[in-house]
């Protein structure tokens, strides 16, 4: 059984056993955080790496990266 399996079925465990929104709620604060860790040693690694500095979140910050919408092209 891989890894992914053995986790799905810890997940399917634990949700089982939810009772309440209140439950629910703190469970998915839960994996949220969980997540946003994985995420923040991620973007130090980077930092660390020299991936990323502080001009390249600058850039970040003034990007545009929105796909147009179709239907604005054709009112033109």
């Amino acid at each position: 059984m891989s890894y992914r399996e053995i986790a799905q079925l810890e997940l399917l465990n634990a949700l089982n056993n939810i009772s309440s929104e209140a439950e629910l709620n703190e469970f998915k604060d839960l994996v949220a955080h969980f997540f946003a860790r994985k995420a923040q040693k991620e973007i130090d690694a980077l930092w660390d790496e020299g991936g990323i500095n502080e001009e390249t979140i600058k850039q970040w910050g003034t990007e545009h990266m929105r796909t147009p919408y179709r239907y604005a092209a054709r009112r033109s």
